[in-house]
């Protein structure tokens, strides 16, 4: 698998308002209820396991999907019946991700001969990747997801575990929003085969992974020192935007009070 530097359980993921959750870099610590949001956003059932393809539908749906794609990103059929092509990932991370301290970019030479900068120090760091910001991977038909979370936090030098991230897929259907929550051990680019090229019927969102309760004595004590950082700066940022929200509504009330004043009995 390759990465282009172009900027199931069944569990279905919303997206969320800034008002209804509060989270660290390992869960979320309260969740308002989701029926409030709109009717956009909907969740699906994982779907029911359908017969795998024969050779020959493989070949009718790749000389399909090639007839429709336009950015010269065709799927490409190997002797052995495999085939490669490419996806797009969404990055919709909300909380920070631990990185190496110190490190230089990656270099190319680093990339082709595979070298592990985040092996090379034990110093850790926590930042925000850039929201929705999106990758594209050159992945085969037998990639799994697993692989592809793998992959693209290698790209960031990402050095948190790997289960605390998840793939979903989102659609559009009859005006809504639809996520779904894939298995590790499903293959990303069938997905896009069958749904042709076109993002807005099929696009892949990497998430956090909701998995529950949080088991604290796996963490370090530097790791629930960040956690406890993290949470600071969030409630802080909170802070601030309710101090900004009842600021705005106090002037539009002294500027009525002053104008109901300033007119005659």
């Amino acid at each position: 698998m390759t990465v282009d530097s172009s900027m199931s359980s069944g569990y279905c993921s919303l997206e969320e308002e800034l008002e209804d959750c509060f989270f660290t870099a390992k869960t979320t610590f309260f969740k308002n209820v989701q029926s409030k949001h709109s009717a956009k956003n909907v969740c699906k059932p994982a779907e029911e396991l359908r017969r795998p393809p024969t050779l020959q539908e493989i070949k009718q749906q790749i000389a399909s999907y090639n007839s429709r794609e336009k950015n010269c990103l065709g799927m490409k059929l190997s002797e052995d019946g495999t085939y490669t092509g490419f996806i797009k990932v969404h990055l919709k991370l909300r909380r920070p991700v631990t990185v190496p301290a110190g490190i230089r970019p990656q270099s190319i030479y680093d990339a082709i001969k595979e070298v592990n900068l985040a092996a090379t120090t034990d110093k850790r760091t926590s930042f925000y990747l850039p929201l929705d910001a999106i990758k594209q991977l050159h992945i085969s038909s037998t990639t799994t997801v697993s692989e592809v979370i793998q992959g693209l936090l290698k790209k960031f030098m990402v050095v948190d575990n790997p289960q605390k991230f998840a793939l979903f897929k989102r659609i559009h259907k009859d005006g809504q929003v639809l996520f779904q929550k894939l298995s590790v051990a499903d293959c990303p680019l069938y997905l896009r085969l069958l749904a042709g090229p076109d993002t807005d019927v099929l696009s892949f969102v990497l998430k956090e992974n909701e998995t529950g309760e949080v088991e604290w004595d796996a963490f370090s004590i530097p790791e629930l020192q960040n956690f406890l950082t993290i949470l600071e700066k969030e409630e802080q940022d909170k802070i601030q935007q309710v101090q900004k929200k009842y600021d705005k509504f106090r002037q539009k009330l002294e500027e009525a009070l002053r104008e109901s004043q300033g007119q005659p009995g």
